[in-house]
Order: structure tokens, then C-alpha cells, then sequence
């Protein structure tokens, strides 16, 4: 069915996909095309809200067109048009309290106390016992804050045998144990993928769940009721299952053992944009049934979600539909540089998070998640792009290091992460208050100006955002950029130098150390 909702004059669009956030706001000249019935590599969801109080929701993916001032939908599902005030947070809150209502939980709290640490850049897919261990002290050496540690792809045996490769981890469990007493929780990465020696691997299990006569029902399948082998970014396997409670089951078990055996603390769950494949990507274009029910691939995204959320330390970066839950999002893998997809999305792409109901949130590893570029010829780190990064960083819910700053960076510039690393800690306590009131009320934790400040023209400001009520950060986004243009909204405002501001346009300077944020005094 296709579904026609104009644009009115002066309103602006927001939603849809995190990821897609730099083409947005739409307007009444916008022109934009996307198929999240294909694909949702982010967070995403069928959900576009207005700055006049408008929102457009689905119950399930659809495909859209923006031209011609208008909103031209496809979905096999209905699409409405709701009304309910006159902002853009009148139509976020009115969308969430019909679609996706918080809970008042809150994650973790130790995701915002410090900054958390991934073995992902440093290593790739090559962790070692020495070489965490190493990481991990030398991040208390070097002056950060100890937080979480996440040990990425490349512990295990292989995709699917989930316990440590002892080639490379001779004793993990020590190893957690030093990791532990440094101050450290341990995750570690785990995808739904089954590859390990091959369908040898998959029969074992299968034999495995074989006396409670469930071995049939694990795995997805084709329509011969054969293990369905599928393609993903290291290869081909067998997907688990997780609308499949025995597959829940089975999985959960390997990943309560780590824990009981070696005193992991949870894990980071990936892979979850391969489970949102359109169906012709598996059999011939058509849909089919699996356990007796119609597949649903964004189904499969729904409930690896809510298989993880199991966990109390746990991570998401692909995930459809999942807002008001409590769960901890990161911005997928940004690249090292300035534009497309690197340090310029970084903001915006975590406001339009915030109004898909995604509070806690996480932005990508500072410098730069997208490991290709460590083997692009001739690339090197650009120092005042890894501490932009950081510095943009800090006011968020969560801050994520990768790359140590001590050995890609001068020592000059390391310090400098070093110092904002440190400031994240420091202002923890106030953010985890806004982000135990998000919980409840449901609002964003970062917030476009144009959310918080309606009707002043602030609808294409990307590069300021608000935490909370009363603070207000603008970091640096361009490189050599060493004085900055703020937008001050209404009211008295006093910077981290003690300067005071009204509202209006201001020219301040931005040298490389500066993070400059405002709070509101009245």
C-alpha cells in the first residue's frame, strides 16, 4: 500500500534512522530515498517526528520517499499521521507514550561512570591475554579513568564455539580476575553465527539438545526445513534462532558459562543488522515459514534485542524498534575523518537517536570504529581529529576508547584526551541524574536545540546539543577550526571559563584543548 502526507510549510522531519541523520531535517524541499524494509544497519525505526507536533508510525518497516513536499510511503502494514501539539517534543512525547512507554529502569550504571575501553582498533581480530592486560594497565598509567573493558571479535575458538582461544588466552580466567582488581568489568563480543567447523559443529549441538527432543527446532531454516546457511561480513553459517526459546536457551547457557567459569561480566552483541535482511535475501524473493510461522527478519532483530537485554551488561550498535528500553546503543563503526561518515555524524546521528527512544547511548570509539582504515595505505591518525572526537564525546551518557591515545598519539595530544577522559568521570554523577529522569519521563538525554528551544529557528543546528534542561555543549566538528560560532538560546548562560551569555550568536575561540559548554543560571 502507499501512503501520500504532505509537508507543510515550515515544518521539519526528523526519524526514521540514526544513521540517515545528516540528510535531516526533511522540509518541503527535501529530497531523500530509503528502504528500511531492507535494511536497518543502526538504530532505526518506523517513526518520523515534527516541528509542528506531527508524527508519522508503523508497526513494522516500511520504505520511503521524500519529494515534491511530500512523504510517500510504502509498507505492507498501516502507516498513520498523528497530530498531538504543536513541537517537535510534543510529537516525540505524544509517539513514545502511544508506541514505546519507558519503564524507569536504567542500565548498568557503571556504563556511565567512566569512559569504557574496546580491544577492537588495537587489536582487530588478534586479542591476546598479554596484549589486554598490557592495554589495561597502561590505561591507568597514562592517566584515564578504569571502566569497561570490552574484549572484541577474535577471543574465541572460532564463530559459534563459545569459549577462549587458548592459543591466545592461556588462562582467562586469571586474566579477568588482574582485569578485575585494575578496576575493570569484562565484556566480550559474541554474534548469533554458527560456523564453527562447519555443519560438524551445528550437528553437535543439534545432538546436544537431542534428548529433550528439541534438536529439530534449532537454527534457522530453509523451506525444506534444512539449517539455512547465510552469508554475513566473515562468511557463511547457521543463524540461531531467537524467537525459538530452545535456541535461547542454548545460547544462554554457553554465555552463562563464561561467566560462571571465568567471572565475565556480559557482552557485546553484534551481528544484529544481518538479522534485519529482507526476506528475498534468503529464499528466491519470497518470504517463509519457519516453526510454523511466517519469518519475520526484523522480527529476528526485535528478539536478538531482547535476548541480550537478559544480560545487565550488554551492547547494542544495530537495532530496530527498540526504543524505551533500557539498553545500551552505540553509534555503528564511524570512519577516521572529518566528513561522511566520520566525526561530522557523530552529534546529529546521536539526536536522532534520542528522538527514536534511544537515551542511552554510546557514540562510536574515539578516532574512529571502521578498522579498514588501519590497512588503507599511506593513512595515519590525525591528531585533531581523535581529540575532536573525544572532546565531543564527553557530555554524552557513555564515551568509548579503542585506539591507545598514548601510542598513536604525541604525548602532547594524548594528555589532552587523557584530561577529557577524566572530565567524563567528573561529570558522571550529574549526567546519570538526567539519565534516571530519561528513564522515567522518557525524553532524550541529548537533545536537539530545536527540541528544547522551539520556534527560534534552531531546526538545522546539528553541531550543539543539550544535556538535559540546562546544559548546553558545542563541540568542534571542522577540522582547523579555532574559533566557532555558538548559538546561546533564551536566558543567562556561563561557560567553563566563568564568561556569562545571553542569547544571540557568539564568536568564541576553540583552541585545541577547548571543549566549550554553557549552563544555564537562569
Amino acid at each position: 500500500m502507499t501512503y501520500t502526507f504532505k509537508i507543510l510549510e515550515n515544518e521539519y522531519w526528523y526519524g526514521g534512522c540514526c544513521n540517515e541523520a545528516t540528510t535531516q531535517p526533511y522540509d518541503v524541499n527535501s529530497e531523500f530515498h530509503h528502504e528500511y524494509t531492507h535494511d536497518v544497519t543502526t538504530q532505526g525505526a518506523p517513526l518520523y517526528v515534527s516541528t509542528k507536533g506531527r508524527y508519522i508510525w508503523s508497526e513494522d518497516a516500511f520504505d520511503v520517499t521524500v519529494k515534491n513536499g511530500e512523504f510517500i510511503i510504502e509498507s505492507e502494514l498501516e502507516v498513520t499521521m498523528n497530530e498531538d501539539g504543536s513541537t517537535l517534543r510534543d510529537a516525540y512525547l505524544s509517539a513514545m507514550k502511544a508506541h514505546f512507554p519507558f519503564s524507569g529502569k536504567v542500565p548498568e550504571r557503571d556504563f556511565f561512570k567512566a569512559a569504557q575501553y574496546n580491544s577492537w582498533m588495537e587489536f582487530t581480530y588478534h586479542p591476546t591475554q598479554e596484549g589486554i592486560l598490557n592495554y589495561a594497565h597502561t590505561v591507568i598509567d597514562s592517566g584515564f579513568v578504569p571502566g569497561i573493558l570490552i574484549i572484541d571479535e577474535g577471543w574465541q575458538n572460532n564463530y559459534g564455539d563459545w569459549t577462549f582461544d587458548s592459543r591466545k588466552f592461556p588462562d582467562p580466567k586469571a586474566m579477568v580476575d588482574e582485569l578485575h582488581a585494575l578496576g575493570f568489568k569484562v565484556m566480550l563480543w559474541v554474534v548469533p553465527y554458527v560456523i564453527s567447523s562447519g555443519l560438524k559443529f551445528i550437528s553437535q549441538i543439534r545432538a546436544d539438545l537431542n534428548q529433550s527432543g528439541n534438536a529439530s527446532k534449532t537454527f534457522l531454516r530453509n523451506e525444506k526445513g534444512e539449517v539455512s546457511i547465510q552469508q554475513w561480513w566473515n562468511g557463511y553459517s547457521a543463524m540461531l534462532d531467537f524467537t525459538n526459546p530452545v535456541d535461547c536457551e542454548f545460547l544462554e547457557s554457553q554465555l552463562k558459562a563464561l561467566m560462571e567459569e571465568y567471572g565475565v561480566d556480559g557482552f557485546k552483541f553484534d551481528g544484529g543488522s544481518r538479522t534485519s535482511y529482507h526476506p528475498k535475501r534468503f529464499v528466491n524473493g519470497s518470504p517463509r515459514d519457519f516453526h510454523g510461522g511466517k519469518y519475520s527478519p526484523l522480527k529476528q532483530n526485535e528478539a536478538w534485542l531482547a535476548f541480550g537485554s537478559r544480560f545487565a551488561y550488554h551492547e547494542y550498535k544495530d537495532t530496530f524498534k527498540g526504543g524505551g528500553k533500557p539498553t545500551v546503543q552505540r553509534l555503528m563503526d564511524r570512519g577516521h575523518r572529518w566528513e561522511k561518515d566520520g566525526i561530522n555524524t557523530i552529534v546529529p546521528n546521536s539526536l536522532v537517536q534520542g528522538i527514536l527512544g534511544h537515551p542511552f547511548i554510546c557514540p562510536d570509539m574515539i578516532g574512529g570504529g571502521e578498522w579498514s582504515y588501519n590497512v588503507k595505505p599511506g593513512f595515519h591518525i590525525d591528531e585533531e581529529l581523535f581529540i575532536r572526537m573525544a572532546q565531543a564525546s564527553v557530555f554524552f551518557p557513555m564515551m568509548q576508547f579503542s585506539w591507545a591515545p598514548w601510542r598513536v598519539l604525541s604525548e602532547e595530544s594524548w594528555k589532552i584526551v587523557a584530561r577529557f577522559g577524566r572530565m567524563h568521570a567528573e561529570v558522571a554523577p550529574e549526567i546519570i541524574k538526567i539519565i534516571e529522569e530519561s528513564a522515567v519521563t522518557g525524553e532524550p538525554v541529548l537533545r536537539f536545540m530545536e527540541y528544547q528551544f522551539p520556534g527560534n529557528g534552531y531546526e538545522k543546528i546539528l553541531d550543539q546539543y543539550m544535556v538535559g534542561d540546562d546544559i548546553l555543549v558545542c563541540p568542534v566538528v571542522t577540522k582547523g577550526t579555532f574559533e566557532k560560532d555558538v548559538v546561546i538560546p533564551e536566558g543567562t548562560w556561563v561557560d567553563e571559563l566563568g564568561n556569562t551569555f545571553t542569547k544571540g550568536t557568539h564568536r568564541i575561540p576553540t583552541p585545541i584543548e577547548r571543549l566549550p559548554y554553557f549552563r544555564r543560571v537562569k
